[in-house]
């Protein structure tokens, strides 16, 4: 299997000819691609998901479903997309792709700030991407997409996250809200967090790891 990094926190799954699009938001390239056999939503934040985003996806792959929670299915429903809802404990096979989802909720950003629904995605039982969440999917992980960047974030957290989980390898994600410095600063400090039992890889928006 093949995963594509692109902006934030938006990554492509390739199996043969068969592709998984997450969480194609606002901060990511249009994306395009053929052979999209599904499009996983983590949650309703535009930085995750846009109307605009999914309808192109879906207009080049017509056969494509869109799967979320529930807030993901109220934030798409003006724009007629349909939603196949999923929570804690479901599972789906789409295509190639084994889905068991797992979470509720999105991590904490303030008091002041409504929590959203927020169902991370275990690929095929080796790459699980939490969203925006500190979600444990109770199972080995092979591969992490981990974000390193956000107003919900403290890096102290993360690294604490990350070190229970011990995935084999990670990749940095859901960087856009931090300068070149910055993502760099709390890149290291993930480094940290995985090196002692696994290994960090480093991807670029636009490249990609056979796994």
């Amino acid at each position: 299997m093949e995963v594509t990094k692109l902006e934030h926190a938006c990554q492509v799954l390739r199996e043969g000819d068969a592709r998984l699009v997450l969480d194609p938001g606002g901060f990511t390239r249009s994306v395009d691609a053929t052979g999209v056999v599904a499009v996983v939503v983590t949650h309703e934040h535009p930085d995750h998901v846009t109307p605009d985003q999914v309808r192109r996806i879906l207009d080049a792959n017509p056969d494509a479903v869109v799967i979320g929670p529930e807030g993901v299915r109220a934030a798409l429903a003006d724009a007629d997309i349909a939603v196949d809802v999923v929570t804690d404990g479901d599972h789906r096979t789409v295509g190639p792709f084994s889905l068991d989802f797992h979470g509720t909720r999105h991590q904490l950003i303030h008091s002041s700030v409504p929590i959203v629904d927020n169902t991370g995605v275990l690929v095929d039982g080796r790459l699980f991407h939490p969203g925006d969440s500190y979600t444990d999917p109770g199972v080995p992980v092979e591969l992490l997409a981990a974000p390193v960047g956000a107003p919900w974030l403290k890096v102290a957290e993360m690294m604490d996250y990350v070190a229970a989980l011990a995935p084999t390898r990670a990749f940095p994600i859901h960087e856009a809200t931090l300068s070149d410095v910055g993502y760099q600063a709390h890149t290291a400090r993930l480094r940290e967090a995985v090196e002692p039992h696994g290994s960090l890889v480093v991807l670029r928006p636009g490249e990609s790891l056979t796994f």
